[in-house]
């Protein structure tokens, strides 16, 4: 659900109009106490007990409704408030081209997943994606097909994250990050390389031009008291075997072995 907008505009405007509709409000009680008193002859005489319970309890009335009223759109405009609060943390946690978690977001729920995971002595791997050649697809089909290409392996990361429980954002540039819990190192290489061989099937197409890209991924296991960024340095490196390795492969961190090819 998108929410309004409430601008300092919007506020003084219904501010102004709460105050008009107190001032009204107020004319029209009193008129109809006047009448209640006096009828049409405004020389009659009134009880002073009489008009003295009939303005207590007008009073009363009119500081209920008017309160009652006032309360409601407060917290009509608090919700609101809260409302659009939420929706610029969403957009500031959030690419806004793929529409995964940006970097900023990343680090939150993931700093968050690998604390549980610690405290729960369950394992975590950290992968580092990078799409293989993007500065050549860049400057051979242009920069807008250079951002189709980010969007459609956006795609594939984040039906393969929901297929397998794994926390995935652009970490930056042509660079994906994923974290997973509760799998091993073997395990996550698996993943990796299904993950890998779904983003080479991706034909991305875009105003008559079209092109398969692939992927290279770095795998790091989370060892004892290793925060998110120690895991996702560990990553990195792997990536970089993997993108020297040749690209279009799986290394892993924790041996610096070879690329590991499917």
């Amino acid at each position: 659900m998108t929410a309004t907008p409430v601008t300092r505009k919007d506020v003084l405007r219904r501010t102004a109009v709460h105050a008009a509709v107190s001032v009204c409000s107020s004319v029209v009680l009193s008129l109809a106490m006047a009448h209640m008193l006096f009828g049409n002859n405004p020389d009659a005489s009134v009880p002073v007990g009489f008009v003295t319970v009939s303005v207590v309890g007008m009073g009363v009335i009119c500081s209920s409704l008017l309160g009652g009223g006032l309360s409601y759109r407060s917290a009509v405009l608090l919700q609101q408030l809260s409302q659009v609060r939420a929706e610029l943390l969403h957009l500031s946690c959030t690419d806004q081209l793929t529409g995964l978690l940006n970097r900023r977001g990343y680090d939150e729920a993931a700093t968050l997943a690998l604390t549980k995971a610690h405290e729960a002595k369950m394992p975590a791997v950290a992968l580092m994606c990078d799409i293989d050649h993007f500065k050549v697809i860049n400057d051979q089909f242009g920069h807008e097909f250079g951002d189709r290409v980010l969007v459609e392996i956006g795609q594939v990361l984040r039906s393969f994250a929901e297929q397998h429980d794994m926390l995935v954002a652009r970490h930056g540039g042509e660079e994906f990050a994923a974290l997973m819990i509760g799998i091993s190192a073997e395990q996550a290489v698996q993943h990796a390389n299904a993950l890998r061989r779904a983003c080479a099937a991706t034909e991305v197409a875009s105003q008559g031009l079209s092109a398969y890209v692939t992927v290279s991924i770095g795998v790091a296991s989370s060892q004892v008291e290793m925060n998110l960024s120690q895991i996702m340095r560990s990553a990195d490196q792997a990536l970089y075997i993997a993108k020297h390795g040749g690209r279009n492969r799986v290394a892993r961190a924790e041996a610096l072995m070879d690329p590991i090819a499917a």
